[in-house]
């Protein structure tokens, strides 16, 4: 019996992975307003549980912020099927330096977090599936590798099981 804390510890402490706060002095440091400006070029994969790629995609985003500070990223996706897709993430200031993060197929706001070169968020993403929908919890952890790109890989899971990963490299369009 004198196993069963120390393997209840083992567990907890691999649940609670990596912080922000641990990339808080890397460079350069990510500035929403400044990355999430302009068009920006996505190319990313969708992976399923097993590890194996299941959809690539494509996406077009048009960033800008409004006088109040209010950030929207409109991305338009298309993936290697042919399928298109549209999400408007609207980013508000939420006082403390930060922003909450809202789209039409996300449940509830999304809480961004940002340290160093790094920005975490997690929220629920509600999908078409069947019939019906279903509900997934992404967990985004994005790294600014220089002033025009960004790595964003992201955990989807349901009822706390990885049911599949994003990997995507967001890019600043030169045009």
């Amino acid at each position: 019996m004198k196993t069963l804390p120390v393997v209840l510890a083992m567990l907890l402490s691999a649940c609670s992975g990596v912080g922000v706060n641990h990339y808080a002095n890397n460079q350069p440091v990510f500035i929403a307003t400044e990355f999430f400006n302009g068009r920006l070029v996505a190319h990313g994969m969708l992976k399923d549980f097993k590890g194996q790629v299941t959809r690539r995609f494509v996406a077009d985003i048009d960033a800008y912020w409004n006088d109040e500070g209010v950030g929207t990223l409109d991305e338009h996706f298309t993936f290697d099927d042919g399928e298109k897709q549209r999400r408007v993430w609207t980013l508000t200031p939420d006082g403390s330096g930060s922003y909450i993060g809202t789209a039409g197929d996300v449940v509830g706001p999304a809480q961004l977090e940002f340290a160093g070169n790094s920005l975490f968020l997690e929220y629920v993403l509600r999908i078409p599936y069947g019939d019906g929908t279903l509900d997934l919890t992404v967990d985004d952890r994005m790294y600014l590798i220089d002033e025009a790109t960004l790595l964003n890989e992201s955990a989807l899971r349901k009822f706390g099981i990885k049911v599949g990963e994003l990997t995507l490299v967001i890019r600043k369009d030169p045009r």
